[in-house]
């Protein structure tokens, strides 16, 4: 996003907006910048547009379709980076979360943690 001109930020970002909107009903009021790329600049122009940047506190290379079929793997990196307030970052297009998903769920839960949407999270 830092390289992007603000024409170019708000036609991504109300590009995604739309699809969102269109395909799930949800009006969307969060914003995590593509691969954590952001600066001063782009999180000021996002907030005009009345978006609140969201970054994560847990991510690992699940994005990667070339290093899939490690679900063992991923599922010990989620486990062991739980945290109170955590935010994790999974990516749709990682057949291993897919498959761990519900199990990391369930495990999480009975770690104590509950699941909460960001408007329920305490700051």
């Amino acid at each position: 996003m830092p390289s992007l001109t603000e024409e170019q930020i708000k036609k991504e970002t109300m590009d995604l907006h739309s699809a969102v909107y269109q395909k799930f009903g949800y009006e969307m009021k969060y914003l995590r910048p593509p691969k954590g790329e952001y600066s001063e600049r782009t999180i000021a122009y996002t907030n005009t547009l009345g978006y609140k940047t969201v970054m994560w506190s847990l991510a690992y290379d699940d994005w990667d379709e070339t290093k899939q079929g490690r679900e063992e793997y991923a599922k010990q990196k989620i486990i062991d980076n739980i945290h109170p307030g955590a935010i994790i970052l999974l990516h749709a297009t990682s057949k291993d979360n897919s498959n761990i998903l519900g199990e990391c769920i369930k495990e999480i839960k009975n770690m104590g943690y509950e699941f909460k949407s960001l408007d329920e999270f305490q700051k």
